[in-house]
Order: structure tokens, then sequence, then C-alpha cells
């Protein structure tokens, strides 16, 4: 399994009072990795939308909470997808603290691939699919 790699830096706008990520903003975070995922493979995910009609959406998520990012914390943000089905895609997710390479948050979740017009679960088209097992 081939692991993604995205650099997030944490912003005063991602932390709560006490100056610690607020943990909805983990979630963004993750999506940022797996957007760049895909932008990496080839595929921007708008124009997927736009001449294919197709979007991934969540499906289901477990995410585990270690220990707290901080403000102005250098982080990198993990992607690797574990399996690919007929219209889902598996990932296992981490947030790592980047100068200790401290686990702070991982993620298991699947992604549904669904038609942009009727929100209807759809095949992922089978190019994209060779892209992303190859990158596995």
């Amino acid at each position: 399994m081939t692991e993604f790699s995205w650099p997030v830096r944490v912003y005063y706008e991602d932390t709560d009072a006490g100056g610690i990520v607020y943990h909805a903003n983990y979630l963004r975070f993750f999506e940022r990795s797996r957007t760049e995922w895909l932008r990496n493979l080839g595929f921007n995910q708008d124009r997927l939308r736009r001449e294919q009609g197709l979007l991934f959406v969540v499906h289901d998520m477990t995410v585990r909470f270690h220990q707290p990012a901080r403000f102005d914390d250098r982080l990198t943000v993990t992607c690797a997808m574990t399996q690919a089905r007929g219209a889902s895609i598996r990932f296992q997710q981490a947030i790592l603290e980047a100068d200790r390479q401290s686990l702070l948050c991982d993620a298991a979740l699947t992604l549904a691939c669904i038609d942009s017009q009727q929100f209807r679960p759809r095949p992922i088209p089978k190019t994209i699919r060779a892209e992303m097992q190859h990158a596995r």
C-alpha cells in the first residue's frame, strides 16, 4: 500500500479557545490529503463532476484522537487506499506531528462514488480505478 503525504500548518483559525485544533478540523485535513492524492493521480474533483458526472463522498468514518495538535504545528497528513471495489474506496489516514512524527489522529473511512445529479452510487470508472490500483 503506497502512502501519500501532504503537509499542513495549523493556523489560529483551526484552533479552539484552548489553542488546540478543534476536533472537526482534523476531518478537513483528511479531506485535503485525499483531494491532493486524487490530484496527484491526475484527477481534479471539479472536472470529474463536470465532465463525468461523478462525486466521491464520505460514506463512513472511524476517527481516533491520540494527541492534540496546536497552533503553528507542522503536520503531515497521510492517505493510503486499502481497497477499491465497485463504487467504493477504503482508506487509512493519519495525522502526524511533522517534526517528531508522533501520531495525533488516525481514521479508517470509505468513500462512495456517486452520480452528481441523482446522488446514487455508481461504479468507479475503469480509467480512474486503474490509476488508483497502480498507485497502490
